[in-house]
């Protein structure tokens, strides 16, 4: 420090070269240490995007004709299923003659095809195309 005080007495004050960039940095540092910025000037001006989405059981995220359309097309490619008797109210076991298995195979096949994921207890419960049907598009995330 006394080196410096001596460059600034010689030349009037005033430092010099990189001197003098490391002295305008201290001198800043000490004064914002001094003076604080008020906190208007620290903040940048926040503004939030509050889109609200509400799902209700009610609603249909995917128009329900369309649903029925792609389950049952699932269905009758499943290599188990005798596409001729795919119905709305076809029930997986009784009518279509499928296993457990199959009929696990057959929600997960229905899974894919809209891109979502059944709970495994939501899943026990769909039996027939019409349940697939109700509870695809009544999923907010299916595509």
């Amino acid at each position: 420090m006394r080196r410096v005080a001596t460059t600034l007495a010689r030349n009037g004050g005033r430092a010099l070269g990189a001197r003098s960039g490391m002295l305008a940095a201290r001198q800043a540092a000490r004064v914002s240490l001094v003076q604080p910025a008020p906190l208007a000037q620290l903040r940048a001006p926040v503004t939030l995007n509050m889109g609200v989405r509400a799902f209700s059981a009610s609603s249909t995220f995917l128009p329900e004709a369309e649903v029925q359309e792609r389950v049952i097309e699932v269905i009758k490619n499943f290599d188990k299923v005798d596409a001729s008797k795919v119905k709305p109210e076809a029930h997986f076991i009784n009518d279509l003659g499928l296993d457990s298995l199959d009929a696990v195979e057959l929600v997960m096949a229905i899974e894919e095809e809209f891109v979502i994921e059944i709970p495994d207890d939501q899943a026990e419960k769909i039996l027939t195309c019409d349940d697939a049907v109700k509870f695809v598009s009544q999923h907010p995330q299916a595509q």
